[in-house]
Order: C-alpha cells, then sequence, then structure tokens
C-alpha cells in the first residue's frame, strides 16, 4: 500500500478534487509564510510542484501563494499537529494535520479513533522511518536509476506507480537530491517528507482489511487532515 494511504475509488471524483486542492493550498500556504519566492524556499517549491501535479488551477495556486506570504488577507494561523494510534487489528497509523483550530482538530480525531486507539506522541512513530520521498521519472531508456540514485545523493529507491521510481533520502536532503536527479536523466514529479512503516502488518483477512480501510478513508476525510501514512502491507 505504500506508506501514505490513498484513497480508492471516490464515488464523487469532483468533490475528491476540491478536497485534495484544499489540502494542497494549505500547505503552500503554510510554506509561503517562509517567503512567497519558490527559488529562495524549498519548501514552498515542493509545494508548488505536488500542487501542479494534481492540476490544480494557476490562480487557486497564485492565491495561496499570496495569502500565506501575507500579501492578501489576514496572516495564516495553521499549525501542525502529528497524532499516532493504531487502526482495527493493531495497523500502525501516524495522522498529519494543519489545523486553525487544535482543540477542534482533537476532538475530531478522538471520535475518528473510536474503531481504533490513539496512543500519545510515539507511540508508533518509531515503527516508521522519516524520510524525504521523490516521485521521478526517466526521461530517456538510457537513464539508469541506480547510477542516479548514488550520484544524485539518495538512501535508496523503489518501483513507483506507472514506470516513476520513488527515490528516498535523509530528510535534509530532499531539495538537494531532486535538485540533481535532472541531471542523471529523471524529471521530479513530487518531493515531500512521509513516513514509511518499517514493519506494514500483513496477513489480513478481506473482512479485516476492508475494515481497516473504511477507518483510514474516515480519518482521511477530516478537513484538518493533511496525511495519513499507514504500516499496511499487501
Amino acid at each position: 500500500m505504500g506508506a501514505q494511504w490513498k484513497v480508492k475509488h471516490k464515488a464523487d471524483a469532483a468533490a475528491a478534487k476540491g478536497k485534495l486542492f484544499t489540502k494542497l493550498a494549505k500547505e503552500v500556504m503554510v510554506a509561503a509564510r517562509n517567503g512567497a519566492d519558490p527559488d529562495m524556499n524549498s519548501k514552498l517549491r515542493m509545494a508548488i510542484e505536488a500542487s501542479r501535479k494534481a492540476s490544480m488551477p494557476k490562480d487557486t495556486l497564485e492565491r495561496a501563494i499570496k495569502k500565506g506570504a501575507g500579501l492578501l488577507d489576514g496572516p495564516v494561523n495553521y499549525e501542525h499537529v502529528v497524532y499516532e494510534g493504531f487502526a482495527p487489528h493493531q495497523v500502525p497509523v501516524i495522522v498529519d494535520c494543519l489545523t486553525d483550530n487544535k482543540n477542534r482538530s482533537a476532538q475530531s480525531i478522538r471520535v475518528l479513533f473510536r474503531k481504533g486507539q490513539l496512543g500519545s506522541s510515539g507511540a508508533v512513530s518509531w515503527d516508521f522511518d522519516y524520510l524525504g520521498a521523490i516521485e521521478a521519472s526517466p526521461e530517456s531508456k538510457d537513464a539508469d536509476v541506480e547510477v542516479a540514485a548514488i550520484e544524485a545523493g539518495a538512501q535508496d529507491f523503489e518501483a513507483g506507480d506507472d514506470g516513476d521510481t520513488i527515490f528516498y533520502t535523509e530528510p535534509t536532503d530532499l531539495d538537494a537530491v531532486s535538485k540533481a536527479l535532472p541531471e542523471y536523466g529523471f524529471k521530479v514529479s513530487s518531493a515531500k517528507l512521509i513516513y514509511k512503516p518499517k514493519n506494514p502488518v500483513t496477513g489480513l483477512t478481506a473482512e479485516q482489511r476492508a475494515e481497516v480501510e473504511a477507518f483510514l478513508e474516515a480519518i482521511d476525510n477530516d478537513d484538518d487532515v493533511q496525511h495519513v501514512y499507514v504500516g499496511l502491507g499487501e
């Protein structure tokens, strides 16, 4: 399933895309607090790349940058909060939130975790690696994944979706590796920090897995939730 939970088979594609744009815009706004120039702000550059990959409208993206940088309306007051716990059947979960009301988020998460088990800080994060993850595709058949990983400074790599490769880095090396990969024939489509499970849970029945996925989808649908990372194997 990978490090980050991705909702499948959304009934309303338009609503799903709108929710995705809202989450991406929040990340852009928070990143833009450190400056509106992506050349001088690596976090903003990565947030912009993720938004463009999702086909966010240009005016929506530009408004988010201006709002985050304090050039439009009032200041942005989103705070980053991380929750840890277990989905049904002891599947470890990390929930990454951006919220303008920590009390509201805490209450929502407590309710959502009633079918699982909400833990304290550190309850499951020890079982995840905190890494940079770069999705990139070869620009020619001569591009060598292993050479690119070594020369660009990635720690590891694995096959991604649709012929892409995911390059893993130390968190502090994410921007440098992302900038270096094009020199070795790879086009970067996204670069972000993730939690990658060390020991994903396997062996669940189809019924148990469906229960876990319903739990994860409910969490992902919360307005304050940005990312859900889960230790669930295939």
